[in-house]
C-alpha cells in the first residue's frame, strides 16, 4: 500500500474518516481543508465503510430507519447549517440514500496514484455532487465525469476496483472502529502526545483549538 501523503509538513495529523455521501461530511470538508492548511497539518483521507460494517458495529441506524422526529429534526439542522454556511444543499436530493463504496473506492485510488490534495479535491466534488448537484455517484459514468472535472485520469475509475483499493478500504474501516469513530465524518486529531476524535463537522472549531494548541 502506498503510504499516505500529507498537505504540509506539521507536527499534528488528521485522521479524516469521511463517507462520500454524507451531508455533514459535505458541510465540514472545505472547512476542514482550509484549517489544515492554514495549520500545517498532514492531512491522512480515510473513505470508510459507514453504512456497513461501522453502522454495524456501533449501533448506527440509516436514515430511513430512524424515529419519524430524528429524521425531522436532522432536515431541521441540515437547513439551518447550509444557511449559515452559505452552501447550496438539497434537503432530499434527488439519489439519497445512495451506495458510498463506488465513491470511497475511486478516492482512495486517486490518493493512491495522484496523492492528498487530488484525494481531497476529487472528494469536495463527490460530496457536492450528491448535495448540492443531485448526480448520482454510485454511477460510473457520474464518477468519469467528476474525475475529468477534477482534471485527474479517468483511469482512475478502473484502478478504484483493484484488490489493493479494497484492502485500503477494509484497513480504513478498521482503524476507524479502533479509533472508536461511529459517524461521519469523523477528525482524529494527534498533535503531540495527544490523541483525540471529533465527531461532526459542528465540532470542527474544537478540531481547530486543538491544532493552535
Amino acid at each position: 500500500m502506498a503510504a499516505q501523503e500529507c498537505l504540509e509538513v506539521s507536527n499534528a495529523q488528521i485522521d479524516y474518516y469521511l463517507a462520500p455521501n454524507s451531508p455533514w461530511t459535505y458541510l465540514g470538508h472545505t472547512r476542514l481543508v482550509a484549517m489544515a492548511r492554514a495549520a500545517g497539518a498532514t492531512v491522512v483521507v480515510k473513505p470508510m465503510d459507514l453504512g456497513g460494517r461501522v453502522f454495524a458495529a456501533t449501533g448506527g441506524v440509516p436514515v430511513a430507519q430512524r424515529p419519524p422526529a430524528r429524521q425531522a429534526y436532522r432536515l431541521a439542522e441540515l437547513r439551518r447549517y447550509s444557511a449559515y454556511l452559505q452552501m447550496p444543499m438539497h434537503l432530499k436530493p434527488a439519489f439519497f440514500p445512495v451506495a458510498a463504496d463506488a465513491a470511497s473506492k475511486l478516492i482512495i485510488a486517486v490518493r493512491q496514484a495522484d496523492g492528498t490534495d487530488a484525494a481531497l479535491a476529487l472528494t469536495g466534488a463527490i460530496l457536492a455532487a450528491v448535495w448540492a448537484q443531485q448526480r448520482n455517484i454510485a454511477d460510473a459514468d457520474t464518477l468519469a465525469a467528476l474525475l475529468a472535472e477534477c482534471g485527474l485520469a479517468t483511469q482512475r475509475l478502473v484502478q478504484s476496483a483493484s484488490a489493493e483499493v479494497q484492502a485500503e478500504l477494509d484497513a480504513n474501516t478498521q482503524a476507524a472502529l479502533d479509533a472508536g469513530v461511529f459517524g461521519a465524518p469523523s477528525y482524529v486529531v494527534t498533535q503531540g502526545d495527544v490523541t483525540e476524535m471529533f465527531w461532526g463537522q459542528d465540532r470542527l472549531d474544537f478540531v481547530q483549538r486543538m491544532l493552535a494548541a
